[in-house]
C-alpha cells in the first residue's frame, strides 16, 4: 500500500485529490496539511511514502519544505504538485531533489502514474513540464551561441537558410527575386564573416553558431 500525505492550502483542491486517490486500491491517504510548517511533524507522526507538495504554501516556501523533508527523512518521495511553470523554478526543484514535478491541471491518470513511479524508485516529469524544460535549455543554448556569432543581414540570413536546405544558386535567386551575381556576393560575404572556405564549412558553422533554426 502506498501511503500518501497531501500538503496544500486549498481545501477544495485537497478534497479533489482525496477523492481521486480513494478510488485507487493500492494508495492510502494518511492525511493532509494546509501549512508548510506542519508537514515534517505530520510525517514524523504518521509516516508516508509519498508527499504531494504544493510549492506555494502560505507560511513556508514549498522548496524549503521539500529541503527539510529530504534532509530529515530519506524514505519519503516528493511530488511537486503546483501551478508554477517557470523553467527556473522547475529546475530549482529538480536540482533540490524532488522526485516528480507535475502541474495542477494534470489529469487523474498522470497523478496516479507519478505516485506509482516515484514509489517504485523512479522519477516522473510530466510531458508538459518536460516540454518547458526542453524549450528553456534550447533557448539558453541559442543565446550562448549567438553571443559569439557575427552579425549578418536579413538578406544574408535568407540566403543562408536556403543554402542549408540545399537549394542551388539559381533556385535561391528565383525564390528571393535577386540575380545570380547577388546570390554569389551574399554567399561570399557569409563565408568571409564565418571564416570558412566552402559550403560545407558554411553550413556547419551556421548550425554551430545558431544562425538558423533547423526546426523551421
Amino acid at each position: 500500500m502506498i501511503r500518501v500525505l497531501i500538503a496544500d492550502d486549498h481545501e477544495m483542491f485537497v478534497d479533489g485529490i482525496v477523492s481521486i486517490l480513494q478510488d485507487a486500491r493500492d494508495i492510502e491517504v494518511t492525511g493532509w496539511c494546509h501549512r508548510g510548517r506542519e508537514v515534517l511533524d505530520s510525517l514524523m507522526l504518521r509516516p508516508a511514502d509519498v508527499l504531494l507538495l504544493d510549492l506555494n504554501l502560505p507560511d513556508c516556501p514549498g522548496l524549503e519544505v521539500a529541503r527539510r523533508v529530504l534532509h530529515s527523512l530519506d524514505g519519503v518521495r516528493i511530488i511537486a504538485l503546483t501551478m508554477h511553470n517557470e523553467p527556473s523554478f522547475i529546475l530549482q526543484a529538480l536540482q533540490l531533489g524532488v522526485h516528480s514535478y507535475i502541474l495542477k491541471d494534470s489529469g487523474k491518470r498522470e497523478l496516479l502514474t507519478a505516485i506509482r513511479t516515484v514509489y517504485e524508485g523512479g522519477q516522473y516529469i510530466s510531458p508538459e513540464v518536460s516540454r518547458i524544460i526542453h524549450e528553456h535549455k534550447r533557448d539558453r543554448m541559442r543565446l550562448r551561441r549567438s553571443k559569439d556569432s557575427p552579425w549578418i543581414s536579413r538578406r544574408e540570413r535568407q540566403v543562408l537558410e536556403l543554402i542549408v536546405k540545399e537549394h542551388t544558386t539559381q533556385e535561391i535567386a528565383d525564390k528571393l527575386s535577386i540575380t545570380l551575381k547577388t546570390v554569389e556576393t551574399h554567399r561570399r560575404n557569409l563565408m568571409t564573416k564565418l571564416n570558412v572556405r566552402n559550403i560545407a564549412g558554411l553550413v556547419r558553422k551556421a548550425l554551430e553558431k545558431g544562425l538558423i533554426d533547423i526546426d523551421q
